[in-house]
């Protein structure tokens, strides 16, 4: 059987690799141009509008994916049209109220002292035509995941993408002589202009498909009873106010560290420069390193939300067991080599890439994490996909409080230290990974398979070995840190390739699932006698 849903989480990860290249160059040009001043001014802006969308829109590309799959499973074309359009009427509305809310909010955050520099409202204002834009994207990239075509929703992220980060700059370069408040706004408004791409885009896809969806609705079954309106709107909702909510819990749980970390830690003895500097490690630096290998879990749970409701549909529940023990073994495929990868190479990563080796030890510690939170964020799909999108979120707040708790202790004690809240944000992903996991077997009957575990466990032993022998003898012959970094990666990742494929750790059919190159890897591993 092909996996489509393998074939959609590729592509929106190699989609999510480019988007994050293009960010990270962003910010080190604003950056530059900007300076901490500058920046700082940016980015009191954006999560006020991280928060307006995920109150207006973030819910709604789950939803509608959820509910498309569903029509087209049961070949009602007609319906899962209506979806799409009412969906897009409702968010140009709710698009056009926050971005005009954002707009002649931006003024109020500044006087009601929410905002602490006023001159951070140009860059709140700037952001505002965005919302609208960013909306109707929602719409349109939900419509496209329910018909599990995943290249449109990519493309249009990475042209939403550079179009963005080419008005951000230019825009910046232009405003910088007027002063970095305007600069700052300058750079906030690439936003829109970004957006508005990734909309034309997606009307392209649309307008491309148009001949295939009057062929749909002409084959459409005349005998299938319409949801009125009021349902299709009924039921949006419901599945989409769990998932907005849950993205308003992901930056607040974020922000649980800002406001515990450091004040536990002057509980603990150290002094606020030091406490700073601890927390800079931990959430500056291990934190984005353990959300790098999760990019494609995360593409994952967003190509099985519609696998999953189609198989539900369709009241398939082989599709639905077969579907969810292969995106979970997936998961494990990929996260725990990471995890060992970035634990055994904690310190030569912290100096590699951020020339000090003071964070290693969060790095180490948080390297548990990435296998927590990429199980996590794959159950969530799951889940979303059998319709149950409010348990995640509950599972969320959940694994909040005993983030909260463990940090409010073990911070403040000084034989933990920062180690202790990197600690918590283990048990943070733990929690909500192990909830999750616990209703997908009441619900399915079947998850994790541990006969894949230890296949993983065995190659990644191998691989583990590869590493500290590689990077030793490369260090041995004075290659230097990175050189002999970078080739401990390089010769790990191909010895688990091997081990992985030789014990069976892959299928064939898997292999084949890749995009464009599948069928001829799968060739050249059998004349390998790899598979």
């Amino acid at each position: 059987m092909k996996h489509r849903f393998i074939q959609g989480a590729l592509i929106l990860t190699i989609a999510g690799i480019v988007v994050k290249i293009i960010g990270s160059v962003n910010r080190i040009i604003l950056s530059r141009m900007l300076g901490g001043e500058g920046i700082g001014l940016y980015q009191m802006a954006y999560p006020i509008y991280q928060l307006a969308l995920s109150v207006s829109s973030a819910g709604i590309p789950v939803a509608i994916s959820i509910l498309t799959a569903e029509k087209l499973a049961l070949k009602d074309y007609i319906g899962a049209n209506r979806i799409f359009r009412l969906s897009l009427k409702l968010m140009m509305v709710t698009g056009l109220f926050f971005s005009w809310l954002l707009y002649y909010g931006a003024g109020w955050l500044v006087d009601a002292q929410i905002v602490r520099d006023e001159r951070a409202y140009y860059a709140i204002a700037a952001l505002a035509p965005a919302i609208f834009f960013v909306t109707i994207l929602s719409s349109y990239r939900g419509y496209f995941q329910g018909m599990q075509m995943m290249t449109p929703t990519a493309i249009s992220q990475i042209v939403e993408q550079a179009i963005r980060v080419v008005v951000m700059i230019a825009l910046a370069i232009v405003l910088l002589p007027y002063g970095l408040a305007y600069a700052s706004a300058g750079a906030s408004f690439g936003a829109a202009p970004g957006a508005a791409a990734g909309v034309i885009v997606l009307l392209y896809y649309y307008w491309r498909h148009r001949i295939i969806h009057k062929e749909q609705l002409k084959m459409q079954n005349r005998e299938i009873v319409q949801e009125s309106s009021y349902s299709i709107i009924k039921r949006m909702v419901i599945l989409a106010l769990p998932v907005s909510l849950a993205n308003i819990m992901l930056p607040l749980t974020a922000s649980i560290d800002l406001f515990i970390v450091p004040a536990r830690l002057e509980n603990a003895g150290y002094s606020v420069e030091v406490a700073t500097e601890l927390f800079g490690y931990l959430t500056g630096m291990a934190v984005s390193l353990v959300n790098l290998p999760t990019i494609l879990t995360a593409s994952l749970a967003a190509s099985l939300v519609p696998a999953i409701s189609e198989a539900v549909a369709l009241k398939d529940r082989y599709g639905i067991t077969l579907r969810t023990v292969t995106a979970l073994r997936m998961a494990i495929l990929l996260m725990i080599p990471s995890f060992a990868g970035l634990y055994l190479l904690a310190m030569p990563i912290s100096e590699m890439l951020y020339a000090t080796p003071n964070a290693s030890s969060c790095i180490a510690v948080l390297s548990f994490g990435v296998v927590l939170l990429g199980i996590g964020q794959v159950t969530t799909g799951i889940l979303q996909g059998l319709g149950h999108t409010t348990i995640p979120l509950i599972n969320m707040i959940i694994a909040a409080f005993v983030k909260v708790i463990l940090s409010w202790t073990l911070t403040a004690n000084s034989s933990w230290g920062i180690e202790g809240a990197a600690w918590a944000t283990n048990a943070d992903f733990g929690t909500a990974a192990l909830l999750n996991l616990f209703f997908i077997y009441r619900y399915v009957g079947k998850a994790l398979e541990l006969k894949s575990i230890f296949k993983v466990m065995v190659a990644t032993v191998m691989m583990s070995i590869a590493v500290f022998v590689s990077y030793d003898a490369l260090m041995r012959e004075f290659w230097g840190n990175t050189i002999s970094t970078m080739g401990a990666i390089i010769s790990g990742g191909v010895i688990y390739t091997i081990f992985i494929l030789l014990i069976g750790g892959v299928t064939k059919n898997e292999i084949e699932s890749i995009p464009k190159v599948g069928k001829s890897v799968s060739r050249v591993l059998e004349k390998m006698r790899l598979i």
